[in-house]
């Protein structure tokens, strides 16, 4: 299978960025796709709303479903996927890719940051995954695909800030456990992390960034796409970089993924 055709995917935190990039991916091949983010209304800071990527989708061939969701609310992610699954007749992909980040030390972790990440992206992905797998487990070809780092246990990924890591880390654990325990039932759960450092919104939030040393948010959407395209029993429980994968179908030049081609690139956290 080379195409997401027909497929629909619901996809946390796709207004923008790479979640944004992923949903555009899969709207030239003709998927069908969840916008399940809280922009709702512009955000003077933040480019993009569900609405705006709810038109870009369209505009590229797919067809979207705009819905406001906050994924740390356990009722509106249920009712979100029921809405979904009504409007389209079933979900085949669930795209972790809502996050939250604050790359500080424990003394300068306020709780409430500290809440925020560990809602969105272990219990936001959690939840996500949970609502979503009963009708994954009716589709033809089911895949969860999270957007979290390769486990490492090396104290250099804690020490400057153990809130962010361990928020992270629970994502890829969701990963883990997940695609252990639905292995024999088909789906596919597998974890996708950017080799560089990508050029998004969260860029703000990494102090002393050059944003030309980065790649742009495609190469994670076309590598998104490449293993959801895989059928789902030939690969699953793997931690994945966007570079690797996309070498494995033969692309050899990235040039035309960094924001300024010749600069060279910063190596992404966790690796």
């Amino acid at each position: 299978m080379s195409s997401l055709s027909g497929k629909t995917l619901f996809i946390s935190g796709a207004s923008r960025g790479i979640g944004l990039a992923i949903a555009l991916r899969a709207a030239r091949d003709g998927a069908n796709v969840v916008i399940a983010a809280k922009s709702n209304v512009p955000n003077p800071k933040l480019p993009g709303t569900i609405h705006t990527a709810a038109a870009e989708i369209e505009a590229a061939g797919g067809r979207a479903l705009a819905l406001k969701v906050d994924i740390r609310d356990e009722q509106t992610v249920f009712d979100a996927v029921t809405q979904a699954v009504a409007h389209f007749g079933g979900i085949d992909i669930l795209v972790n890719n809502a996050s939250a980040i604050s790359l500080t030390g424990t003394l300068e972790t306020p709780m409430k940051r500290f809440d925020l990440m560990f809602g969105v992206n272990v219990r936001g992905t959690y939840l996500c995954s949970q609502a979503c797998l009963p009708h994954l487990l009716q589709a033809d070809n089911p895949h969860i695909l999270t957007l979290s780092p390769p486990l490492n246990m090396d104290p250099r990924w804690f020490g400057p800030h153990v809130a962010y890591t361990m928020a992270k880390y629970g994502m890829s654990q969701c990963v883990l456990g997940m695609a252990a325990e639905f292995a024999d039932r088909g789906v596919a759960v597998n974890a996708l992390w950017p080799a560089t450092v990508i050029k998004t919104a969260a860029l703000a939030m990494i102090p002393s960034v050059d944003g030309d040393a980065c790649r742009k948010p495609e190469i994670m959407a076309d590598a998104a796409h490449a293993v959801l395209t895989t059928p789902s029993r030939e690969r699953t429980g793997q931690f994945l970089l966007d570079e690797a994968v996309l070498r494995e179908t033969g692309v050899e030049d990235f040039s035309g993924y960094a924001v300024k081609p010749g600069t060279p690139l910063l190596p992404d956290l966790f690796l």
